[in-house]
């Protein structure tokens, strides 16, 4: 671990740092996976909100 001393000999010790890599934009695969599952999830939401409106009870 990278330890430095400073003033009065205290030493000071940093985490390391990890390495920065450029992010790829998603592949055509990806991009269908995103888009069907956030149709699963939109379905999901709206069938959950349905059944809280059917059950309450404010008509």
């Amino acid at each position: 671990m990278p330890y430095t001393t400073e003033e009065g000999g205290r030493l000071n010790n940093f985490a390391r740092e990890p390495k920065i890599y450029q992010a790829e934009p998603p592949t055509k695969t990806q991009q269908r996976n995103y888009f069907v599952l956030s149709i699963g999830a939109l379905v999901l939401v709206s069938g959950l909100m349905f059944v809280a409106f059917s059950v309450s009870n404010v008509s």
